[in-house]
């Protein structure tokens, strides 16, 4: 050990000086923390240490700080990052655990503090009480809120479950379905306990969620949450925040089956209904399918009375009117004798008609002999035979019309518009060959067009010249030749017959 120096003079206090046969020289801040170090981690080694978390918080890094205490003293510890990740809780301030690790210092502050490798609840009163506090804070956020609850739907088509794929829980459910009601079942396999199970419940759960119906994977209608009975550090995975937001997100109707009807975990407060067992739940999921065929064959029945009771009530009282009328042979009666009675008079008036006609024909008879008719026959010869046609009867008519005929058609060559055209006149047309009647339109033109007798001239209108001569007009009606009048016979005057003898 280093020796104090002496006080006998004013230099001894302001210069430190070595001493001979002092062994033990100035020791550096480093050395004596380095050395602190060594003496507390050799010392103490592997330590488990009791107590209540505070001042709990995650680095970016990952690492988690935070200090353990009692009522009479605090002491550091850090988490690292890998140790830290595998929690099965989470960590928060007030929670009473055991931390497991070694005991080491710090010499960038001169403290002393616990490097922990495992963080453990300190017993089922902590865990519960970390239970309690979680549950308060989730429902104060409303995640356990009644109106938040939604129905189960009467019939689904399609059952998710999540759980374990081995054990128990899915046989029973299976079991229990196929027993009430046959359905299309989707199994999420999942872990129910240990490290990664709360987040494997949680993926499992929105996983089901966004399935789109009509995809690949059938859509639930309804999921069932399910594990066995268990201690509650078996079940903690279904108290995780993690596990309990999923549920509360989950837009399909969740039915949570978690331990035994005693057991009790924060996922029953947010799902839509609680099952005390996971046979319980495929009892609520699905109806009894023979309960449902009873029912509706009660309804069938129900309704097959209910048709055919008018049917039944409108026979009644159609007999008892049917009795209450009279009989048909009663009402027909005075009917049928009155047939009978018309039927007598017809054939009393046919026989008397058919004696009138027999009667009738014997005076029509006589008169229609042989000798009478052939009488008739040749007085009607004689007379065509006095009716002879004259042929002027038909002539005459004809030569009438034909002279009405040659005096209409001078007329017409008189009439025709290029008749005058041999006597010296001309016809004004444009190079359209349009006739001009006015010297107002002829002015208008640029050139004209004179039709004589014997041809057209192209002619100018003031300075403008002639166009080219047109071709020569055909020969005018008037010019053609006229056809040769036969002479008009004179009609025969014989003698006619009288017609009427």
């Amino acid at each position: 050990m280093a020796r104090a120096p002496s006080s006998s003079t004013p230099q001894d206090r302001l210069l430190a000086r070595e001493k001979q046969g002092d062994n033990a020289g100035a020791m550096s801040i480093t050395e004596i923390s380095q050395s602190l170090k060594r003496t507390v981690e050799e010392r103490f080694g592997y330590v488990r240490l009791r107590g209540e978390l505070s001042g709990v918080k995650r680095a970016a890094s990952g690492h988690m700080y935070c200090a353990l205490k009692d009522d009479k003293a605090v002491l550091d510890g850090v988490m690292w990052r890998g140790n830290a990740g595998r929690l099965a809780f989470v960590p928060e301030d007030g929670l009473e655990v055991i931390a497991s690790g070694k005991l080491t210092t710090y010499p960038g502050r001169s403290k002393y503090q616990v490097v922990i490798d495992s963080l453990e609840i300190a017993g089922e009163g902590a865990l519960l009480a970390l239970l309690e506090k979680t549950r308060a804070r989730l429902e104060g956020e409303g995640l356990f809120a009644p109106e938040r609850k939604r129905r189960l739907p009467y019939l689904p088509r399609t059952i998710g479950v999540v759980t374990s794929p081995t054990g128990s829980v899915i046989r029973d459910i299976l079991h229990r379905l196929a027993d009430r009601f046959p359905s299309h079942v989707v199994v999420w396999p999942v872990l129910v306990q240990g490290p990664g199970a709360a987040a494997q419940v949680a993926g499992a759960i929105r996983g089901f969620s966004a399935l789109e119906p009509g995809g690949p994977v059938a859509r639930p209608d309804v999921v069932i949450v399910a594990r066995g009975g268990g201690s509650i550090e078996d079940l903690w995975s279904f108290n995780e925040e993690e596990v309990v937001r999923a549920i509360a997100d989950c837009t399909i109707p969740l039915i949570s089956a978690v331990g035994h009807e005693t057991d009790t975990t924060l996922a029953d407060y947010a799902a839509d209904r609680r099952a005390p067992t996971p046979t319980a739940a495929a009892e609520m999921a699905v109806p009894v399918r023979a309960d449902l065929d009873a029912t509706l064959a009660d309804f069938g029945a129900r309704q097959r009375r209910a048709v055919h009771r008018p049917v039944e009530l409108g026979r009644e009282r159609l007999e008892a009117r049917v009795r209450r009328m009279p009989r048909a042979q009663t009402l027909l009666q005075p009917q049928a004798q009155r047939l009978d009675d018309l039927s007598e008079r017809l054939r009393r008036g046919l026989r008397d008609r058919a004696g009138k006609g027999r009667e009738e024909l014997a005076g029509v008879a006589t008169r229609l002999s042989p000798r009478l008719l052939n009488r008739a026959l040749d007085d009607g010869k004689a007379r065509l035979v006095r009716a002879r046609l004259v042929p002027a009867l038909v002539q005459r008519p004809m030569v009438a019309a034909r002279d009405r005929l040659d005096a209409l058609t001078r007329v017409a060559s008189q009439l025709h518009p290029e008749k005058p055209l041999e006597r010296g006149y001309a016809i004004v047309r444009n190079t359209a060959g349009t006739a001009l009647t006015g010297k107002t339109q002829a002015a208008e033109e640029a050139a004209l067009v004179l039709q004589f007798k014997d041809g057209d001239l192209s002619v100018g209108v003031g300075d403008t010249p002639p166009p080219a001569q047109s071709a020569p007009v055909q020969q005018s009606a008037a010019a053609a030749p006229k056809p040769s009048r036969k002479p008009r016979p004179k009609p025969p005057s014989p003698q006619q017959d009288d017609l009427f003898g």
